[in-house]
């Protein structure tokens, strides 16, 4: 990945109650062994509440450690939408809205930044939309800690919440526009960067709503699995130039950027682009194998009766 230009590695996962606070720690220092300028992307506040609760420590300790470690940013996930509500039906054993604030709002306290999130698209209403708008804004206003806004619409096709619970089939795309121009409108100008994200629109909608009020289309990415597995069709693997193309169809001037968005490179001229890093292989294939190396023998041992259920 570092060869093909990685400049961050994201990780996210389950919760393993025979793994505890040291296990996050131990991955942090063995990238950084290895990779010391990559950036690390890590743990969800989910995954925070959990390694912090194991690690006795007090909360802000608790993540300095993992800063120390080589933590550069933590994700806003795990939000899904932040109103009880909502959660109690949608993620019951999650943590509570109150302690995602609580994490986030430490994380911020020590200069960990993180991005910010929402799923939209299954069994909230409006109103859960704009208090979740309003609690970001707020955190927004009081630490200045996150990077950017990601809306994330529902993808239902393999997802039990649809299939068993009766959450509807993810939002319109009328519905993705419109949660894109509000979040714009909502959070400025306090959020500056509202992110696409095309593996759930595909890159024909991340061109519309680039032009409806976002102005990020989010990581190249090179292995992607959450959306995979729902059944989002739109690939894991999007090479930089394919970037710039897309980004040029729309009158835009692409930009490479950091995870804090600073500015690396602007390209202004195609004709001045660089060559492809992609493997000569792979230049042609959107759709990389990552998780495919896997994904098969998963869906021919998934029952279908969840799946079409």
């Amino acid at each position: 990945a570092v060869a093909r230009g990685a400049t961050e590695v994201c990780i996210q996962g389950g919760i393993h109650p025979n793994k505890n606070h040291h296990t996050y720690h131990d991955i942090l220092g063995a990238i950084k062994a290895v990779y010391p300028d990559l950036h690390i992307h890590a743990y969800s506040p989910e995954e925070m509440d959990f390694g912090h609760k194991k690690s006795g420590l007090p909360l802000d300790e608790y993540l300095q450690w993992l800063v120390d470690a080589g933590l550069g940013t933590m994700p806003g996930t795990a939000a899904e939408i932040l109103d009880d509500e909502i959660r109690d039906v949608l993620s019951p054993n999650k943590l509570k809205t109150d302690r995602w604030v609580e994490i986030v709002k430490a994380a911020h306290g020590i200069g960990l930044r993180s991005t910010s999130t929402l799923m939209y698209g299954h069994i909230e209403q409006p109103r859960h939309i704009a208090a979740h708008l309003d609690l970001i804004r707020e955190i927004q206003k009081e630490t200045g800690g996150f990077t950017e806004f990601v809306p994330l619409g529902f993808i239902h096709e393999r997802n039990l919440l649809y299939n068993l619970m009766g959450a509807r089939p993810g939002p319109s795309v009328e519905e993705d526009l419109r949660m894109v121009a509000v979040s714009r409108l909502f959070l400025r100008p306090h959020i500056q960067h509202i992110q696409v994200s095309w593996v759930k629109m595909g890159h024909k909608l991340g061109q519309m709503a680039l032009c409806a009020g976002a102005n990020d289309f989010g990581g190249t990415l090179m292995e992607e699995s959450i959306s995979r597995e729902s059944g989002s069709d739109h690939g894991e693997n999007t090479p930089p130039e394919e970037f710039r193309r897309l980004i040029r169809e729309i009158g835009r001037t692409p930009v490479e950027r950091t995870t804090l968005y600073k500015t690396v490179q602007r390209f202004e001229d195609p004709a001045l682009d660089p060559p492809s890093r992609e493997p000569e292989h792979l230049q042609k294939q959107l759709d990389l194998a990552g998780p495919t190396r896997w994904r098969a023998k998963v869906e021919a041992s998934r029952s279908p009766q969840v799946v079409s259920a």
